[in-house]
């Protein structure tokens, strides 16, 4: 293998190992995982405010629902004490003065008591509704979570083989070109070289300028030119 194939096959392992690692970056499914994520947030936040518009209502309602259950208990008692016939008259107008009196009391709270629960219907709907959107959403998102998962450890296990393979193919350039191409790599990055297609650097995407195309072709076999504009080592 001469040296310019050597600094391909280089070239060409540093540029297979920059798309896998291009291809685990921006997974479609990390991509849709994170949009599942961003309306998740958005109904949890919606569920929270609705949750917080709901809890002082219900807190009334359950309120007025035991002063309506204790006025109905002592409606019930008052009315036992009514039908004993062994209470005296006096007695007989005082507790029906107060069961009249609780009658009417628990008439309110319990209109009240409605009042409260046509209100807190349409609350507890939007609750039931965010939910019932969340709940797909968030089964998506364990799904996706696992094929994230399981395709980026599966992409960083070729990685770890591509650049394993790259180190030897690295060993088989000589010390003083590899640095070069090092050299190269750490400015341009993805490769420290380029191959040279219908006149243009193809790691730049720049057209060479005649000149600087005739000089690279005119270089005696084994040397290698670089590209003005990025600095790759060019391969005819």
């Amino acid at each position: 293998m001469t040296d310019v194939d050597a600094l391909r096959a280089l070239m060409e392992a540093d540029r297979w190992i920059e798309r896998v690692a291009a291809q685990r970056r921006h997974l479609p499914e990390a991509e849709e995982l994170a949009r599942v994520e961003v309306e998740l947030r958005s109904l949890a936040g919606a569920l929270r405010a609705a949750q917080d518009s709901s809890a002082p209502v219900r807190e009334r309602l359950a309120s007025t629902h035991a002063e309506s259950t204790r006025l109905a208990e002592r409606a019930t008692d008052l009315e036992r004490k009514l039908a004993n016939s062994g209470v005296a008259a006096p007695t007989l107008a005082a507790l029906q003065h107060e069961l009249d009196h609780v009658r009417e009391l628990q008439s309110s709270v319990e209109d009240h008591e409605i009042e409260l629960l046509l209100e807190v219907e349409p609350l507890d709907e939007s609750i039931r509704a965010i939910r019932s959107q969340a709940s797909p959403l968030a089964s998506r998102r364990s799904d996706l979570q696992a094929q994230v998962a399981a395709l980026g450890a599966s992409l960083d296990d070729e990685l770890a083989s591509l650049r394993a393979a790259r180190e030897l193919r690295a060993e088989a350039v000589p010390d003083a070109l590899r640095a070069r191409y090092d050299a190269a790599l750490a400015r341009a990055g993805v490769s420290g070289a380029a191959q040279v297609v219908g006149g243009r650097c193809d790691g730049c995407r720049l057209a060479l300028a005649p000149l600087d195309l005739d000089r690279v072709k005119g270089l005696a076999a084994g040397e290698i030119g670089a590209c003005p504009e990025c600095g790759r080592l060019l391969l005819l």
